[in-house]
């Protein structure tokens, strides 16, 4: 019951933390959607590119060439194949990822090895590539550092967990 209540609560106690330090609030809403709308507008084109390479990817062919190839690693780690689509395409697309995990829990369970693994891999990485997009075209940087590499290394991290794991 407390979850379905915490938004709306937020929301008052937002609007009653405002009302008693006098801010302009119907001001601050429409500044902050300007803003929104300023990001949203400089991150679009790198996000339809992302999700154009994805499409071209799985329509292609291409993805399950690159599962074919990495097999014996994911073999190595303990994962199933049937995993392996989905940490292929993990660190590129969160939807895309969702529905493949959805696509595995209707097929095989959620308790099964594979449905167990699955969830781990799901929930123990991030969309990397997509993040670091959005992220670095927010901030007009093209500079990543060390993000990538640490994110990837993460990744991989939780990815050989599960499969160990499970």
């Amino acid at each position: 019951m407390l979850n379905a209540l915490i938004i709306p609560l937020l929301l008052l106690w937002l609007l009653v933390a405002a009302a008693w330090k006098r801010l302009p609030m119907y001001d601050l809403f429409v500044k902050g959607a300007k803003e929104g709308m300023g990001v949203a507008i400089a991150v679009l084109p790198n996000l339809a590119g992302m999700l154009v390479a994805i499409s071209l990817m799985n329509a292609s062919g291409l993805m399950a060439a690159l599962c074919d190839v990495c097999a014996p690693v994911f073999q190595w780690m303990g994962l199933p194949s049937e995993v392996a689509p989905l940490v292929m395409l993990r660190p590129l697309s969160g939807s895309a990822s969702l529905g493949m995990v959805e696509q595995i829990m209707s097929e095989y369970g959620a308790d099964s090895r594979i449905g167990l693994i699955a969830c781990v891999v799901m929930g123990s990485s991030e969309t990397i590539f997509y993040t670091i997009c959005v992220y670095m075209s927010a901030v007009k940087d093209k500079r990543t550092g060390y993000a990538v590499p640490c994110s990837i290394i993460g990744a991989l991290a939780g990815i050989w967990l599960a499969g160990r794991l499970f």
